[in-house]
């Protein structure tokens, strides 16, 4: 396949597994296999006034469709990006007299391009997108009343004058979103905010140490030069050494569960059984699961206990959170962890979820002290546990130098931000927005640390004199979502 920079890539079909994607040639740590643009995206329902629909970036002030009322955009660049596949949606929406769920637009954005370019390959596809997964076959009575659903209103927001497809097709359609719905996040990473399909992205196998990350750009549109505007688009990476003939894989969810919870997970969602390596010989369980030893180990009873006790207090957590109770989150992180630090060891994932709220907790609260010293022990875990090119520990890491460098403690944060500018060159890439804004705390804290060997006293004096008259940037409030996952799936 030499179309659409595919052809570094073949797709391969094996027994049990179905089709995969195999490497052509060698690709290095950080090396970008293939670069895929949406076949069709939609911003979330709850979202759509404040993302642009054309490149998903968050803005604080857009454009909005004269005629739906609905559509926002960055800027008149986007709107005109946007208004092919716009245009049928944007009579529908206003022929229906509201826009419909996330969901049905995607399926009519998807049928308005097979309108458009017929069935069968698309250009630089190696799939048609009538023939990815869709599981329509296995899925449950809850589901299939759900997918009826959707049909039925599909039915309602199409036009009477676009081309009619069949029912099976539509719940086909249906079926490969369900299953095939890739999560677009906001220009920081930090966001879920939309949903796409990406065809060739979609013949890459899952293995919970996968030899690949996929990253989302969301492109360029503000060059003032148009030929170097860059589209939104997805990017397949390489994260450790890749041989011609080696399969690419990719995870569908974090690594930071139990291999029983994640293979769990898998087929729920996925409608398969993991048979990757780590699954099969339970690697790094003993890691998550690990109690303190020497003479006092706790007994089996007590490490019961407190697991117990830890899950409890997280759903304690996640109810305060969600009322912005934030001081009483930290309440519950602290009492938590006095029972926790005696019988668990240090890389056992409760600790490190409780470590983690804290350190993310008392950081929005501009508790940095305190925060660093969570934060710190959490990345030790982490460092332990997940795969060193790993993109959720580089976000981690960051986080951690962040909060550092906001406690004054300018070796460990401009260390720590070292580390996690290293692995984010790997999983982002060098232009990634996340990517520029760590370069450019590398490069500030590199001269702080300069200043503060040079002369301890003078830099505690003008970090003061500093903090008097500038108030530390508040860090983003702490989010109730885990870290978007791969792909989207409705709850």
């Amino acid at each position: 396949m030499t179309k659409g920079g595919m052809e570094s890539v073949e797709l391969f079909t094996t027994e049990g597994k179905g089709r995969g994607l195999k490497a052509q040639k060698e690709f290095l740590p950080g090396d970008v296999i293939f670069a895929e643009p949406a076949y069709a995206a939609v911003v979330f329902d709850s979202l759509t006034h404040v993302i642009c629909h054309t490149c998903f970036k968050r803005q604080e002030r857009l454009h909005r469709c004269g005629q739906c009322k609905f559509a926002h955009y960055c800027d008149r660049t986007c709107q005109r990006a946007a208004w092919l596949n716009h245009k049928n949606e944007c009579s529908a929406i206003k022929r229906h007299g509201k826009a419909p769920t996330e969901n049905i637009r995607l399926a009519a954005r998807i049928l308005w391009k097979m309108e458009r370019e017929g069935t069968g390959l698309s250009e630089g596809c190696l799939v048609a997108i009538e023939e990815l997964q869709n599981h329509v076959d296995s899925f449950g009575e809850e589901e299939k009343k759900e997918l009826r659903a959707d049909v039925e209103s599909f039915l309602e927001f199409w036009p009477p004058h676009c081309q009619q497809f069949g029912m099976q097709l539509i719940s086909r359609i249906f079926g490969v979103i369900s299953c095939n719905g890739f999560t677009l996040s906001d220009q920081r990473g930090l966001q879920a905010v939309g949903v796409g399909i990406f065809p060739n992205l979609c013949q890459a196998n899952h293995d919970c140490w996968p030899n690949c990350t996929v990253i989302f750009n969301n492109g360029n549109h503000e060059a003032v030069r148009s030929m170097f505007h860059t589209q939104m688009r997805i990017e397949l990476r390489a994260l450790s050494k890749i041989s011609p003939g080696d399969e690419l894989t990719v995870s569908y969810v974090d690594f930071l569960s139990l291999s029983e919870e994640r293979r769990t997970q898998l087929k729920k969602q996925y409608y398969f059984d993991c048979t990757c390596e780590h699954c099969k010989k339970q690697l790094k369980d003993d890691l998550m699961l690990a109690v303190k030893a020497g003479e006092s180990k706790p007994s089996a009873d007590t490490v019961k206990e407190v697991i117990q006790l830890s899950k409890d207090t997280l759903e304690k957590i996640n109810k305060a959170r969600m009322e912005g109770h934030y001081h009483e989150v930290v309440k519950l992180c602290r009492d938590c962890l006095k029972k926790q630090e005696p019988v668990l060891g240090d890389t056992n994932i409760y600790l490190l979820r409780m470590l983690s709220i804290a350190s993310e907790v008392l950081s929005y609260l501009q508790m940095f002290e305190e925060a660093a010293d969570y934060a710190k022990r959490m990345v030790d875990g982490y460092l332990k546990i997940y795969h060193p090119n790993n993109a959720q520990l580089g976000m981690a890491v960051m986080r951690a130098g962040v909060t550092h460098w906001h406690a004054g403690l300018i070796e460990a944060g401009h260390g720590l931000i070292c580390k996690a500018y290293a692995i984010l060159l790997i999983t982002h890439g060098p232009s990634h927005p996340i990517t520029k804004d760590l370069e450019v705390m590398r490069v500030q804290t590199e001269m702080e640390l300069r200043m503060f060997q040079q002369n301890e006293f003078m830099y505690y004096k003008m970090r003061e004199a500093a903090l008097k008259n500038q108030k530390i940037q508040v860090m983003p409030e702490p989010s109730n979502e885990n870290a978007p996952s791969l792909f989207h799936k409705k709850e």
